[in-house]
């Protein structure tokens, strides 16, 4: 009787383990996925926000140069 029940232990512990193994993997997976999916979109913002500051910096760079002309 004591050897069925530490058998019996021993399998439901070895079936808690295997079954936590798997949630654990499957949620890495997904926090692994919503990093990418986060730095995808940092980047895509970091590339609009140099492109926004760009096209200003040209503005601003014209509008000097009609402002000198119209001095001269």
């Amino acid at each position: 009787m004591k050897k069925l029940f530490l058998l019996f232990a021993v399998a439901t512990m070895s079936l808690s383990i295997y079954s936590c193994r798997e949630t654990t993997q499957e949620d890495a997976e997904n926090d692994i996925e919503e990093i990418g999916n986060d730095i995808e979109e940092s980047a895509e913002d970091a590339g609009n926000d140099i492109e926004d500051a760009t096209e200003d910096a040209g503005d601003e760079i014209e509008d000097e140069i009609d402002n000198t002309d119209e001095g001269m």
